[in-house]
């Protein structure tokens, strides 16, 4: 890269993106942890699985619970937190990263997140909503803008391999009936949205005086996923550092604006699961933080309002339906849209922009080097494990498959998405965005304002009766 202002984003294209990007890597990630499921559950090894799928406490009330609690756990724990850091360790090895300074961070990573499960498990806790992703959250933003940790502990805070890793272990769980019978109402959903907030930030940046390479990098994280977004446009615009960096500011901090303004405003007028999940999917700006969101929505819903929604004889778990109805909107739908802006804005680049410089033309592979390939495992996970649900009967779904191979599963699942959580407050410094200019953060906020109302109306009057109102009848089996 070059030096100071003029670093440009540089892209692993070519076979070595298997081992050489985050993206695959979350990917084998996940299956191993699918692998070693599937292993453990035909062998009859369910004991060892429960172990490394090691749970959060129940509800407590008194420390000498807690207490009891590890004295029958502790093992579980150490296996659990073996397994992580062997395999993070060695596949950051091999993405880049040094080995001494990521492994002490993640396990300073992994031991708040114990202690997160364990705070919020306590009934005064969980009596106000405050679940695990919200603590995370909001324990990791007072850590990292009260103290000033380490510069070489950011090895360890990985967002997005995370919450890549956790998005293709969700698709283990969402079945691909949902993803098939959903399909073309999530595409037009995020079809509109994705278009119309990327035109309006790009055109309302270059009317404030923003670069148009800026602009675009705006407009993208807006109007896709964040900080992927944000990178993928740099990199095909030939944006300098400064614009992917402020471009995920922007992004950083309307994502966690919106964590706790869509659940509440969601939460004061009791939203459908379907219909919520769907508008945080739509309007959120970050994978993580809309896991975030919908998990807490999903969870009061399902405790305060009703735990399941019945569509004549057919049940699903309200709490599920929420992160189903997000992971639908914004992996499905609009992740997808990093290639596709991607390349689009690599042809008005090398075409217009850049004429004198390059007169090299972005072929048609270039859609294929921005995806999102995580998005591909997610799908195949679903596929795969779809396949494999549907070979059993409904008793022994119910009664043994479920509890023994997709509930492990669910809580892999969730050690990524805690890891995550904090990973974004602790990543997340408000002293570092003062340095910035109104104009770009006035771009941003127009679009997000766009986005966010444009999504409300799509996921609630045009595709709410439709569509996510009618989640259950597409994915029976929860």
């Amino acid at each position: 890269m070059a030096e100071g202002g003029e670093e440009k984003v540089e892209v692993v294209r070519g076979w070595q993106t298997l081992w050489k990007t985050e993206d695959w890597w979350a990917v084998w990630m996940a299956f191993i942890v699918i692998g070693i499921a599937l292993y453990c559950y035909y062998t009859k090894n369910i004991n060892f699985l429960k172990l490394l799928a090691v749970s959060a406490p129940g509800k407590w009330t008194e420390w000498g619970q807690v207490v009891d609690y590890f004295s029958k756990n502790w093992l579980g724990y150490i296996i659990n937190y073996l397994f992580w850091a062997v395999v993070f360790t060695i596949s950051s090895k091999i993405l880049g990263f040094r080995v001494k300074t990521f492994l002490p961070s993640f396990t300073f990573v992994y031991v708040v997140s114990v202690i997160i499960f364990v705070v919020a498990a306590n009934k005064w806790v969980h009596n106000y909503n405050l679940e695990p992703p919200i603590l995370a959250v909001i324990l990791g933003l007072i850590l990292s803008n009260v103290f000033r940790f380490p510069k070489w502990m950011d090895d360890g805070f990985r967002v997005e391999y995370y919450i890549k890793t956790g998005i293709v272990l969700l698709g283990a769980t969402l079945p691909f009936t949902l993803i098939y019978m959903a399909g073309p109402y999530v595409i037009a959903q995020a079809a509109t949205v994705a278009i119309t907030a990327f035109l309006v930030v790009f055109y309302v940046g270059q009317y404030l005086g923003i670069d148009k390479r800026t602009s675009a990098v705006l407009g993208a994280g807006c109007a896709v996923c964040g900080v992927s977004a944000s990178i993928a446009m740099a990199a095909a615009v030939r944006a300098k550092k400064e614009d992917y960096v402020f471009g995920i500011a922007a992004v950083i901090v309307a994502a966690i604006i919106a964590i706790f303004l869509l659940p509440m405003i969601a939460m004061s007028i009791q939203m459908h699961p379907g219909e919520a999940g769907a508008w945080i999917g739509t309007s959120e700006f970050a994978d993580a933080a809309g896991f975030a969101a919908a998990e807490w929505y999903g969870e009061w819903y399902a405790t305060h309002v009703a735990p399941t929604i019945t569509i004549g004889n057919i049940a699903a778990d309200a709490h599920e339906l929420t992160i189903w109805a997000y992971t639908l909107m914004k992996v499905i739908g609009r992740d997808i849209w990093i290639g596709l802006w991607a390349f689009v804005m690599a042809i008005v680049a090398t075409t217009r922009w850049e004429v004198e410089e390059s007169g090299a033309r972005p072929s048609a592979m270039e859609i294929w080097w921005r995806f999102p390939k995580f998005v591909i495992g997610f799908l195949l996970a679903s596929f795969v494990m779809t396949l494999i649900t549907m070979s059993a009967s409904p008793y022994e779904y119910m009664h043994y498959m479920k509890p023994n191979l997709i509930g492990p599963i669910k809580t892999m699942r969730t050690w990524t998405f805690i890891f995550t959580f904090f990973s974004i407050g602790m990543t997340t410094r408000f002293r570092e965005f003062m340095k910035f200019g109104a104009r770009p953060w006035a771009a941003f906020f127009i679009g997000a304002t766009i986005v966010i109302i444009l999504g409300f109306i799509l996921s609630v009057y045009v595709f709410g009766p439709i569509a996510w109102q009618k989640l259950p009848l597409w994915a029976p089996r929860v």
